[in-house]
């Protein structure tokens, strides 16, 4: 799994990626990895299991509905750039193959954001700010800051943690999902069939 990452952050999507250069780099005969992997393909979901489950356990850990939700959306922009920062292969691996991998690749990152995007909703639901709010758009909520999120995890790659650039970064992030959150405050959740076009 180390090899495939460290070929995808030197040289290439996953998915363009042979059995015989992983079994390489890793330093085994390519008879070796089917001893661990029915197929690569096998390999580049394992490694998306990896990358949400460290994820998530990342945001069991932090608790955020315990926090003040004034003060969430910077800690959680500065802990989930930490996170990027270090475990960067994975999450090179992640941008490379959302949009370029297979399809039981693309099919299985979709699947886990859809899952975030769910837990996510589940956990806003706790908070007094979103109280008036049906479930549905919970989750309309919660997928415009997992889509922020990733978005964010997309530059964070890009920009030296030292450099002012990253400052503005996280700078900008922030406002994202405080902007989110504000609409949120005015949001008034309603029947389909009772909204006005342009509503």
């Amino acid at each position: 799994m180390q090899a495939a990452l460290s070929l995808v952050a030197r040289e290439a999507n996953f998915s363009a990626l042979s059995l015989r250069q992983v079994a390489r780099e890793a330093g085994v005969v390519p008879t070796a990895f089917y001893r661990h992997f029915a197929d690569m393909d096998a390999l580049g979901l394992t490694l998306v299991e990896d990358t949400f489950a460290e994820l998530r356990t990342l945001l069991r850990d932090a608790d955020l509905p315990s926090l003040p939700l004034k003060g969430m959306t910077r800690y959680a922009v500065s802990l989930f750039a930490y996170h990027v920062r270090d475990r960067r292969l994975l999450f090179q691996f992640l941008v490379k193959e959302r949009f370029a991998g297979t399809v039981p690749i693309r099919r299985a990152i979709d699947a886990e954001i859809d899952s975030l995007v769910i837990e996510l909703a589940r956990d806003f639901g706790h908070f007094d700010t979103f109280g008036s709010i049906t479930d549905e758009d919970l989750q309309m909520i919660a997928g415009l800051v997992v889509n922020a999120i990733i978005a964010l995890s997309e530059r964070i790659l890009d920009v030296d943690p030292d450099a002012a650039e990253n400052a503005a970064l996280m700078l900008r992030a922030e406002k994202q999902l405080r902007l989110i959150f504000l609409g949120v405050g005015r949001w008034q959740s309603q029947p389909d069939d009772d909204a006005a076009p342009g509503d």
